[in-house]
């Protein structure tokens, strides 16, 4: 059996199309496919149309939070309802090809790989900015983390159940699945495709929410900032001793002028300004640890399908 994740926030025009085209896709696979759909606190009719979903066809449950917990939370929630042998995630709005899934499964059947990932072979029709700094991202973090990430990968896979076992016991509240997928280390290849348009509704994403993102990744796969951090305030120590024995030596042989304000106060608001930046970073860190101490549940479900069996 196949289990399918797929999260959903405010995709209630999105769902009927994606489970449409799955079944179109189901006829050409000789397995038994169940689909677990997770609505993520939409404020839409989503819920009731996941209701209608699973009420007509006893292969489809879902999972519904009690808020919105974010797409990480979601993923993790299909891994651990999951019970098919292999499991794929895809997104509700089609920018992933069910018509892939087929050749996905061919790969794992007849080769001794382990999960079968998508990547984009290019953004077309991304804005400019979100693109340059993707491209920025996936470079930044494979030069600064031991976890290599592919460029253009999707969430889009299929995975053996050892994988997903493996992917399960990273219990961590602060999750980063592409990142998560690729450290657990499970041998893996990549098919291309070309970039798809969402077929319903719009994208939950901004840029800035994106950008928040990408800074999680490196947070949760680097240590590299916090380097960075010491290295710059070790510098600063340098330079600021370096510049009080200059002063000194000037004050000696040449007095003690009174001119000099602006570029001092210049300074120190500079060197102001990078005690604060090093300490945004180690702060980040901590928030971290803050956050996993706490021990909170990753998400809290509200409604499943079995509430529509009793």
């Amino acid at each position: 059996m196949i289990s399918v994740i797929v999260p959903c926030f405010n995709e209630e025009a999105a769902i009927p199309l994606f489970f449409a085209e799955m079944e179109k896709t189901k006829k050409v696979i000789s397995h038994n496919i169940e689909y677990i759909f997770i609505n993520d606190g939409s404020k839409d009719r989503t819920l009731e149309v996941l209701r209608e979903l699973a009420s007509n066809n006893p292969f489809v449950r879902y999972i519904s939070f009690s808020r919105n917990f974010g797409k990480e939370a979601a993923l993790y929630a299909g891994l651990q309802t999951a019970k098919g042998d292999l499991v794929t995630v895809m997104d509700v709005d089609l920018q992933d090809p069910p018509e892939l899934l087929p050749q996905m499964i061919e790969m794992i059947e007849t080769t001794d790989i382990d999960c079968v990932g998508t990547r984009r072979a290019d953004r077309k029709g991304e804005p400019f900015i979100r693109n340059l700094f993707a491209k920025f991202f996936y470079h930044l973090i494979n030069r600064i983390s031991e976890t290599e990430m592919v460029d253009g990968a999707r969430d889009y896979r299929l995975m053996t159940r050892q994988m997903v076992d493996a992917v399960l016991e990273l219990t961590e509240h602060n999750r980063f699945s592409k990142g998560l997928f690729s450290w657990v280390g499970f041998k893996t290849e990549y098919i291309s495709f070309e970039n798809q348009e969402r077929v319903a509704g719009k994208t939950s994403w901004s840029f800035w929410e994106l950008f928040n993102y990408s800074i999680d990744g490196i947070v949760n796969f680097s240590d590299v900032p916090l380097n960075i951090a010491s290295f710059v305030g070790a510098f600063s120590c340098v330079a600021s001793g370096i510049a009080m024995l200059f002063i000194i030596v000037r004050a000696l042989i040449f007095g003690d002028p009174t001119s000099g304000w602006p570029s001092l106060v210049t300074i120190i608001l500079f060197i102001g300004g990078v005690q604060l930046l090093c300490i945004g970073i180690i702060g980040k860190y901590i928030g971290k640890i803050f956050m996993e101490t706490k021990k909170r549940p990753v998400y809290i479900v509200k409604e499943t399908e079995e509430k529509l069996e009793q």
